[in-house]
């Protein structure tokens, strides 16, 4: 898929088929979350990928009910890993540098799901504490999005945008 499809192609998906993902797809979607950028290329994130439908369960609670969750067959979490970060650029890598290389991650990952012709939404919305003791983490590493991943079984419509002259500020905010 050409990569303006894969970005007017994804949607926010959240019912799944039982179907399994392949774990040569799940593979690439990980490879893809790999190769993403990050600050100073020091990767200060993890992923954890679940399968177990216990534990995607115990991420649904942990989630106020986003049943979604449960019901996909894969689901990845995304943590950062503020001490890989720390050590090069401080605070400033530990409070922001390693949020952006988990999320810029999780983009990747969300994106390639779609060009394997998968489904995902991004799950921001959970107990930081529940989340962790379902994966095993413990701080400093923080979960920061869940990613349910699957088979679709409901294709929604596109959800309208801002119009980029709302959106873009030339130079300075306020400024179109």
């Amino acid at each position: 898929m050409e990569l303006f499809q894969v970005f007017s192609m994804r949607r926010s998906v959240r019912a799944y088929q039982s179907k399994k993902v392949e774990d040569e797809k799940l593979n690439r979607i990980l490879e893809a979350a790999n190769s993403a950028p990050s600050a100073g290329n020091l990767q200060a994130y993890g992923i954890v990928v679940v399968k177990d439908a216990s534990t995607r369960m115990r991420l649904m609670e942990a989630a106020w009910g986003q049943d979604f969750i449960a019901q996909a067959p894969v689901v990845l979490v995304f943590c950062t890993d503020p001490n890989r970060s720390s050590r090069r650029y401080g605070i400033r890598g530990e409070s922001l540098y390693s949020l952006q290389d988990a999320t810029i991650a999780c983009t990747y990952a969300m994106l390639a799901a779609v060009d394997l012709g998968l489904a995902t939404v991004w799950v921001g919305a959970f107990n930081d504490d529940m989340v962790a003791e379902a994966i095993g983490v413990s701080p400093p590493v923080r979960p920061v999005a869940i990613l349910p991943i699957g088979y679709p079984a409901e294709f929604p419509a596109p959800t309208p945008r801002r119009s980029l002259s709302d959106l873009v500020h030339i130079e300075r905010w306020g400024k179109h």
